[in-house]
């Protein structure tokens, strides 16, 4: 089939070929609970190997540059983020996995030195509960099904797929394309609609943002 043949597998990879940008995550946006994948659409067997200490570090700077601005429309406020472990119990001090400790644990430990306030990595099983009770603004998910199954449960049709890194605003809806239903009238328009409300939001934060810099720009060159 032609799709196998195309480099990317989602929109998101697409969106970050076409734009140019250097690293992008997958969000998920809801308000019970906010979720960024390390890991998008790879098989379960490929994870382990593609958690290398550099794109943990991306996808936490990005998380915690990112989610701020989409909070309240400061970049510089700091966001209370989460990292899900791979393993159960989160490896249960290599009992159960090494991956906790011996990549994710020091990934937290850098990001902490430099200022980023992100703790874990905690057990899977609980740190949705948390996030969504409120301890934390974010949760980074270690692969796909990890981070989309709570916000699902606790908010489909109700959740946006959101691109962090783009040069664009991207939404985009919580669910497949659905084709076995089109045509039929049986499409619930929830999570577009919030999609298209939380991309209104985000391009005015934009707009503003870009305003208040063009006008520091001219009192500083007093224009």
């Amino acid at each position: 089939m032609l799709f196998r043949s195309l480099p990317w597998k989602g929109h998101t990879d697409l969106l970050a070929h076409l734009t140019g940008a250097s690293r992008v995550a997958m969000m998920f946006w809801s308000e019970p609970l906010k979720v960024v994948l390390l890991t998008v659409h790879v098989p379960l067997s490929e994870v382990p190997s593609l958690m290398t200490p550099h794109l943990i570090s991306d996808i936490i700077d990005l998380s915690s540059t990112e989610i701020p601005r989409m909070m309240n429309g400061a970049g510089n406020a700091r966001c209370r983020l989460a990292l899900a472990g791979l393993n159960p119990h989160a490896g249960e001090e290599g009992l159960l996995g090494e991956e906790d400790e011996r990549v994710l644990r020091p990934a937290v430990d850098v990001a902490r030195k430099r200022g980023i306030d992100i703790a874990g990595p905690f057990p899977g099983d609980t740190v949705f509960v948390r996030a969504s009770r409120g301890e934390f603004d974010a949760v980074i998910a270690c692969y796909h099904d990890q981070g989309l199954i709570p916000v699902k449960l606790l908010a489909f049709g109700r959740a946006v797929n959101v691109t962090l890194g783009l040069p664009i605003v991207r939404t985009s809806v919580d669910h497949g394309t659905a084709f076995d239903i089109a045509g039929r009238g049986k499409a619930d328009p929830s999570s577009m609609i919030e999609a298209t409300l939380l991309a209104a939001r985000l391009a005015r934060i934009r707009e503003t943002r870009s305003s208040s810099g063009s006008a520091g720009r001219d009192q500083s060159s007093g224009a």
